[in-house]
């Protein structure tokens, strides 16, 4: 008697693709932040230091009080805005490094186009949106030039952008030390103060300034852009192959240049509130790292607008608690770098994990 072979069945009931996609972009993180902590704790007691006093710490300095809680979103801001910068290309499969120095060259053009709207007497409602505006023009023309170079010469936007942010700060060094350099500023060279009216007061009731209002802002925008509109859908189909993109008839050369414009305007625009909501002038406290933490972020938020907001809250908390860590351990205040060093580390590992978790894929086998 012959055996009857039933067709291959599935075991397990198929998932949505999109349902995967959002568990392991929850999932992956979450193991990575884990797997980081360990690993940093077992940093810690080789240092003979006790890891739980440090989460402790990283808690209270975060969000322990209405004082930490404003400190961590005051940091958040620029954070958000750099990693908007990082993830808006990578939607279009390009690799920016560069929002370091779009944020210092949107802070230097914005100080330096307040220079002369300041002595004319240019009312602050006038002049704070020239600053902004001179400000992401800069950031968005500075990230733009390196799309143009990897679209139309074939120049690797990793390394062009790297190299245009070293770039970018050498050219604010230049100004500031130079022609546009304050005599009054002795111990470190900085353009003219902006003035009182042309600073960005906090937001009602706090004492975050505007920046993350825009930060918010711009994210739910952005997330709107890229995933519930025609330029979204064209860019991530560029991204997913260019070749396919290109047989469809879509401009690539048109979107990589508009996504690394839009990257560098939102760079920019951070560093215009550092200039007018933090340090009231341009000098060497806008080159902070913000623009490399923002890369961090936005890895850690799967390039998500919206899922950046949360992630760079955590990494505010992470640098408003660094002094409370220095003073109570008597640790470095690098220490929270060392931190976030780990875990960029470990996301890069992590990645190799999407698509790969054995229970979120279905199983298929022959039964007789």
């Amino acid at each position: 008697m012959t055996a009857v072979v039933s067709p291959t069945v599935v075991d397990r009931k198929s998932l949505d693709p999109r349902f995967v996609r959002s568990i392991e972009a929850l999932l992956i993180p979450a193991g990575a932040l884990i797997v980081s902590a360990l690993l940093f704790a077992v940093f810690l007691l080789l240092l003979g230091k006790s890891p739980v006093q440090f989460f402790s710490l990283i808690w209270i300095g975060g969000f322990g009080s209405g004082f930490s809680i404003q400190n961590t979103l005051q940091r958040a801001a620029p954070l958000i805005l750099t990693g908007l910068a990082f993830a808006i290309p990578a939607r279009i499969g390009l690799t920016l490094l560069g929002a370091e120095g779009a944020l210092v060259l949107g802070g230097f053009a914005a100080a330096a186009v307040a220079i002369p709207l300041v002595t004319n007497g240019m009312p602050s409602v006038i002049g704070l949106p020239i600053m902004a505006a001179a400000a992401m023009i800069a950031g968005g023309i500075w990230i733009g030039i390196a799309g143009w170079l990897r679209h139309y010469r074939g120049v690797n936007e990793t390394i062009s952008s790297l190299l245009l942010g070293y770039i970018a700060i050498a050219i604010m060094n230049f100004f500031v030390e130079g022609m546009l350099r304050d005599p009054a500023s002795a111990n470190k060279p900085s353009t003219m103060p902006i003035g009182d009216a042309y600073r960005i007061g906090a937001m009602p009731g706090t004492s975050v300034h505007w920046g993350l209002a825009a930060g918010l802002l711009l994210a739910a925008i952005l997330y709107i852009l890229m995933a519930r509109t025609t330029f979204g859908f064209a860019a991530r189909m560029t991204g997913g192959n260019v070749r396919a993109a290109q047989a469809q008839g879509l401009p690539v050369g048109m979107l990589v240049v508009a996504c690394c414009a839009i990257a560098g305007a939102c760079a920019g625009l951070a560093g215009f509130f550092e200039v007018a909501a933090v340090h009231g002038q341009a000098n060497a406290s806008l080159v902070a790292g913000y623009g490399f933490t923002g890369i961090l972020v936005a890895f850690l938020a799967r390039q998500n607008p919206l899922a950046i907001v949360p992630v760079a809250i955590m990494f505010g908390a992470l640098a408003a608690a660094g002094g409370l860590v220095q003073r109570r351990m008597g640790m470095p205040d690098a220490t929270v770098l060392v931190l976030q060093g780990i875990i960029f580390v470990v996301l890069l590992v992590s990645e190799t994990f999407h698509g790969r978790i054995a229970f979120l894929q279905p199983r298929t086998g022959d039964r007789t």
